[in-house]
């Protein structure tokens, strides 16, 4: 079995550090309890515009719909940049509550970008095109 090479990996790592970013945000920007109540005061810090858009962003299923909307050119196209965005996007709507659409784009976002690093690492068969010339009589 090849070993991956360190591009191949690196997508495989930013998409970790993506679901944990996501899983950070979720846990410590929306769901506590104490920085609901200091951003509804209506006094809060400047990242309390950042957490409302956030807030609105899963209520309105914004980023489930654009995770499932990065399919479509990560599976048309054969580029591992577009399969690894739809990955990550659905990895970043499965944190915030947008578990099937994120669920779905993940599955497919990271099965994409398998076959594309798949068919990269491929070995490449010679073209056999001396069987099919005729060759001339001794």
């Amino acid at each position: 079995m090849k070993m991956l090479s360190w591009r191949a990996t690196s997508w495989w790592l930013a998409l970790l550090a993506v679901g944990l970013g996501a899983t950070m945000l979720r846990f410590g920007l929306i769901e506590s309890s104490a920085i609901g109540q200091l951003c509804g005061s209506g006094h809060g810090p400047w990242w309390c515009t950042l957490r409302s858009w956030l807030v609105l962003g899963f209520l309105h299923h914004v980023y489930g719909t654009l995770a499932l909307a990065a399919l479509l050119p990560a599976w048309l196209l054969r580029r591992p940049s577009l399969a690894w965005l739809a990955a990550a996007l659905g990895a970043f709507a499965m944190q915030l509550y947008g578990a099937e659409a994120g669920a779905l784009a993940l599955l497919l976002g990271c099965l994409r970008l398998l076959r594309l690093q798949a068919d990269a690492h491929a070995p490449r068969m010679p073209h056999q095109q001396g069987q099919q010339q005729v060759q001339g009589q001794p």
